[in-house]
């Protein structure tokens, strides 16, 4: 990635991943990713805001070098996890006075993930300040966006915040500044790492709005010259409204399953309720994430398989537990042979759900007569539900 004038003295110098497809072995990533490192060009001094992912360092010493970079005295370290910090140690390396700011839990934190020696750190607390010469750096705690050590950095004439993972999004392009594309990527992005920390989001976001921020430059994805884009997003998916969607997640070994979440499909569009419709089987559990952060409820489908739930709804219900979604409603379809066991699974899995679990649906076998009319039943369960919290 080519180096990125953001400001006089301040520019981009990160990296982008353009063929990385999944993240913390866990999150799929189908735009790739990037990780922003910013070099602060002071009268006197020169900081880097947060380095790249080991496996991309070569890019980011390729834009040191055409600044011709022989110093670095301040290397910014906003949040610990290794796609951010994990150059640190290389940087450290060839700029051998530079020095690591931080907060002290970051600071422990980097210790025992990198072996940093403590020496090389200069601790920072809430509000303190680092004069580079015309431009200062000033420090705030962000605890819990989405790890406990995270802070951000403003700089303070050039109204630049550096909030790190937050506000972030995965996505490499070469138009780093792109307003018209970034909801989506910042959506599932926020979805994936946020949507668990909303109670802190929301806190969080407060603190940030008080400074005068006319670019957000975070440390994945798009920089923000209209701050208020990213803010206005995370102010709507941070709070605890819901809107008329149902999600219907399902997994079927025979189709009996499937069959019943058809139905269901239908029946909750013909009750005028927007409905996002997933297989497990193929669903990118990105999408399914998305969805989480809007949807009234949920209904899980999986069959009965040794004695417990298809391993499929398992870990469908696993994520929506692990996210802890804002959504109201919850519920079951499922088929069995012989014993069904699904639906008391599927209750100590969603031990965080804090919302209502509406009746089940459970069908010996194939669905039959009866069992079609009780999905109408949660059709109309669902319906009034809606109607109930004033989302018809």
């Amino acid at each position: 990635m080519a180096v990125k004038k953001i400001k006089e003295g301040i520019y981009f110098v990160g990296a982008l991943h353009w063929d990385r497809r999944l993240f913390d072995e866990l999150i799929p990533l189908p735009d790739g990713t990037s990780y922003n490192s910013y070099l602060i060009h002071g009268e006197n001094k020169t900081a880097l805001i947060d380095t790249v992912d080991p496996t991309t360092i070569d890019q980011l010493f390729v834009n040191l070098k055409k600044f011709k970079i022989n110093k670095i005295d301040y290397v910014i370290a906003n949040h610990a996890e290794q796609d951010h910090s994990g150059g640190i140690p290389f940087i450290l390396k060839e700029y051998s006075e530079a020095k690591v700011v931080t907060n002290e839990k970051c600071k422990d934190m980097l210790m025992d993930l990198l072996l940093i020696p403590e020496d090389k750190f200069i601790v920072v607390k809430e509000n303190e300040k680092i004069e580079l010469g015309g431009k200062t750096l000033q420090f705030f705690m962000i605890p819990w966006v989405h790890w406990p050590e995270t802070m951000a950095t403003y700089l303070i004439e050039d109204k630049i915040l550096f909030p790190c993972d937050f506000f972030g999004s995965h996505i490499a392009t070469s138009a780093i500044f792109d307003q018209e594309h970034f909801y989506i990527p910042a959506k599932r992005y926020y979805a994936e790492i946020m949507s668990p920390f909303r109670n802190n989001v929301r806190n969080n976001l407060e603190k940030v709005k008080k400074l005068d921020v006319e670019i957000i430059a975070p440390s994945h994805g798009i920089i923000y010259k209209n701050p208020k884009v990213i803010m206005d997003a995370y102010a709507e998916w941070a709070s605890e409204n819901v809107k008329n969607e149902a999600i219907i997640a399902f997994v079927s070994m025979h189709d009996s399953t499937k069959k019943m979440a058809e139905y269901l499909r239908e029946a909750l569009v013909e009750r005028g309720i927007n409905v996002h419709y997933f297989n497990l089987t193929v669903t990118d559990i990105g999408e399914l994430a998305m969805t989480l952060i809007d949807a009234a409820t949920l209904i899980l489908g999986a069959p009965t398989v040794l004695a417990g739930i298809h391993p499929l709804g398992a870990y469908a219900a696993y994520l929506a537990n692990a996210l802890r979604p804002k959504t109201k409603f919850a519920s079951l379809i499922t088929s069995y042979g012989w014993g069904e066991k699904a639906s008391e699974v599927l209750k100590g899995l969603l031990i965080n759900f804090k919302g209502e679990i509406l009746q089940p649906v459970t069908a010996k076998g194939f669905p039959k007569e009866n069992d079609f009319k009780q999905l109408d039943r949660l059709a109309d369960d669902i319906y009034n539900k809606h109607k109930e919290i004033g989302l018809f």
